[in-house]
């Protein structure tokens, strides 16, 4: 099975691109975190609000508050498709970086992703 692949494109065949369902699921996660809820017509619950925080005062207590609001916000939106085993939020040099690790609950593999905020320097 095919799935669309996002951000939505056309391949070189003018065809809607397509990805595994791997890539898919991967797709999925990076829309949760850099969606700020309201940003989806009817569905306003929708999203982290991760790059709301970008800008906040680096310390502790506000790494620890993004990496329970990316869990929560996976946990809500995806539960269906994965369980998150663990998230790790930090500032490096100026750029959030998200580490997600999750198990995929159709074949229970597990994987990692890292995503970066946009506009942060890489």
């Amino acid at each position: 099975m095919s799935y669309v692949d996002f951000p939505y494109r056309f391949d070189t065949r003018g065809r809607t691109a397509s990805t595994t369902r791997d890539d898919h699921i991967r797709d999925l996660i990076e829309q949760v975190l850099f969606t700020a809820p309201g940003e989806r017509a009817m569905r306003a619950d929708f999203g982290s609000g991760l790059l709301a925080l970008v800008f906040e005062p680096n310390s502790t207590t506000l790494a620890a508050t993004t990496q329970m609001l990316v869990q929560a916000a996976l946990q809500q939106h995806l539960a269906g498709l994965i369980a998150v085993q663990a998230v790790d939020v930090r500032n490096d040099d100026g750029a959030l970086r998200v580490d997600v690790r999750y198990t995929v609950l159709l074949d229970r593999s597990t994987h990692s992703a890292s995503f970066t905020a946009p506009g942060a320097t890489s």
